[in-house]
């Protein structure tokens, strides 16, 4: 019996042994001309077996080509309509991927919401300014209940708001997001109340404790 097991192992498995087999043949044919030939056969035939390979772009031939270059480990003599692959360049490790490696601030925000207050806050001074930060504060409201559940006044977003640009942005007094109650859940009577907003104590603008407080002591 002949197992696949003892066989030589496939170079590209999604194309499966026979045109492993049909490529070593092309090898093996003396004429260059009928070898460029029963290459393009081959090519065909790769096309219609790899279904993701089939609008027939340049695009894909490339990588059609570019696969028999790989099936034959890089020892087929044709004439290619595109540049043959380097074997370094297939097979050598890819770059490393730089990481962001700042610190989060706020986890329950994460590092998108971080990055993007960061570009408000380079920002001028305007109206586009302005529509950004009633957008990002809209958006850190809607994260702030995903993790926690519960409520959270316009005052508490505002103030995470200029804590996490280190106060380089400061929210107009015009900008207005509302104070967000989590779907689902019920707003108990007295826990967010819906004064203006100001610094006073009557004030919900900068003047509640967030339950999140412990998430920003080590992050001054």
């Amino acid at each position: 019996m002949d197992y696949n097991t003892q066989r030589e192992k496939l170079k590209m498995p999604e194309y499966g042994r026979h045109i492993q087999d049909m490529i070593e043949y092309v090898m093996t044919i003396e004429d260059r001309d009928k070898r460029n030939e029963q290459i393009k056969a081959v090519i065909n035939a790769m096309g219609v077996i790899n279904a993701q390979q089939r609008d027939g772009n340049s695009e894909t031939l490339h990588k059609l080509w570019d696969h028999v270059h790989i099936i034959s480990d890089y020892k087929i003599d044709i004439e290619s309509p595109y540049p043959a692959p380097e074997r370094k360049s297939i097979e050598g490790r890819p770059a490393p991927v730089v990481l962001d490696r700042t610190p989060i601030k706020a986890y329950y925000y994460g590092r998108n919401i971080q990055n993007m207050v960061k570009f408000i806050a380079d920002m001028p001074d305007g109206q586009d300014k302005t529509r950004m930060i009633k957008t990002i504060a809209t958006y850190m409201q809607q994260r702030y209940l995903i993790w926690n559940k519960e409520l959270v006044s316009e005052g508490t977003i505002f103030k995470d708001l200029e804590r996490l640009s280190e106060d380089r942005i400061k929210v107009p007094q015009e900008v207005h997001i509302g104070d967000g109650v989590a779907t689902g859940t019920k707003k108990r009577p007295g826990t967010i109340s819906q004064t203006s907003r100001g610094s006073g104590k009557g004030g919900n603008y900068r003047s509640g404790k967030s339950r999140n407080n412990k998430y920003w002591k080590n992050n001054k």
